[in-house]
């Protein structure tokens, strides 16, 4: 008899027999009875046979037992696995582009893929475990749209952009595994272009340049406190040194107070391995950052000023940066726009290096899940000529 449902359950998939219904088992009896005569008849037989043998059940009762106890099982088998079964999500940047590049050169045309957003495929989903407490877990990986590869480059994992697994309740989230950084969620949330590598100065200057870890850290261990403890959003992590090139462990954090239209947030991490490349005779790094934001209704603002020290036993590659950025979002039509201004500069003892870059965008909105948009970056670095980018593109969250 072929299978009538199954569910599924991680990579086994487990079905349960087709049974007859109540309703055909009764009919079939029915018929039965039809065929032996009378009901007057078929009831006596039905007491004979109880007082000779009282373990024996009629095959109407046993046809209806079987299949009530089959579709509760089945019930049962198909809510777990919809309670367990994971989310798909992701997001799609795809853009076209003409680049300048800083220190000159020519003029170059290009389809890239994240210039506004990393584009990237997802897996979540979570186990209730009872008395408010839940597994969670989490699976990410970038993708290169205009390739359709996957990573940022291709010395990344292929769940590099997130992988964790661990418990959610009461307290709060803990999971291991691969995790953000509280610094790098404090400096994409309070600009105006967010994780923009492409159009945002602050996420350039600050993760394309300062720091030397990475937006996430492989081995660590992150606790973010409830959303429900508002105002106050709490978010720790440390790694693990293990097979990354340092002298020990990552630690960092950030304290964010969100009140209305105003939000304020203080990050810090210090740095002791990393698997980007590290300068010569490197100790630790040390980085903080103060960001703020306010909603005026017509348009919104933000501010960053932080500070990125590097302690290595080499002359020239212990340094200092400050980095500072302005910006802001205005609604327009369907859409909003958005610039933005920020300045770092880095001083070691050997030299000094100021670099400024200036972005304006356009965002319109096709739905909640699409949007198209238009973005400008200028740069000029001492001594450097400038460089500058122009791109238009559309992005799609699932």
């Amino acid at each position: 008899m072929p299978p009538s449902r199954g569910t599924v359950r991680g990579a086994k998939v487990t079905f349960c027999p087709a049974s007859p219904t109540p309703a055909e088992a009764i009919g079939a009896a029915a018929a039965r009875v039809a065929q032996n005569g009378s009901r007057r008849r078929a009831v006596r037989r039905f007491g004979e046979g109880l007082a000779t043998d009282p373990t024996r059940v009629p095959a109407m009762l046993r046809s209806c037992l079987v299949a009530a106890v089959a579709s509760l099982l089945c019930a049962a088998g198909f809510d777990a696995g919809a309670q367990n079964a994971p989310t798909l999500y992701g997001l799609l940047d795809a853009s076209a582009s003409r680049i300048r590049p800083l220190g000159g050169g020519d003029n170059r045309w290009q389809l890239d893929s994240g210039s506004m957003s990393g584009s990237f495929i997802g897996f979540r989903g979570s186990d209730d475990l009872g008395g408010g407490l839940r597994a969670v877990y989490r699976l990410e990986s970038y993708v290169r749209v205009d390739t359709g590869s996957s990573g940022r480059n291709a010395t990344d994992a292929f769940f590099s952009h997130d992988a964790n697994v661990g418990l959610s309740g009461a307290f709060g989230t803990t999971v291991i595994g691969r995790n953000v950084t509280p610094l790098y969620l404090a400096t994409i949330a309070y600009n105006p272009f967010g994780e923009s590598f492409g159009f945002s100065p602050s996420t350039r200057q600050w993760y394309a340049g300062a720091v030397l870890g990475d937006r996430s850290w492989s081995n660590s261990l992150a606790y973010t406190n409830n959303a429900t403890d508002a105002p106050l959003r709490l978010r720790l992590a440390a790694n693990f040194l293990e097979d990354a090139p340092g002298s020990g462990r990552n630690v960092g954090g950030s304290a964010a107070y969100a009140s209305g239209p105003f939000s304020v947030v203080l990050a810090g991490e210090r740095i002791k391995n990393s698997p980007l490349p590290l300068p010569a005779g490197f100790r630790s790094q040390t980085a903080y950052m103060l960001g703020g934001t306010y909603d005026f209704g017509i348009v919104r603002v933000y501010a960053q000023a932080g500070r990125v020290r590097t302690h290595a036993s080499v002359a020239g590659s212990d340094s200092r940066t400050t980095l500072g950025q302005i910006g802001a979002t205005l609604p327009l039509g369907n859409g909003v726009v958005l610039v933005a201004y920020g300045r770092s500069r880095m001083q070691t003892s050997l030299s000094r290096v100021t670099d400024e870059q200036a972005s304006l965008g356009y965002d319109y909105f096709l739905s909640k899940n699409t949007d198209i948009y238009l973005a400008g970056l200028y740069e000029k670095t001492y001594q450097l000529s400038s460089g500058n980018a122009i791109a238009g593109g559309v992005r799609l969250r699932f």
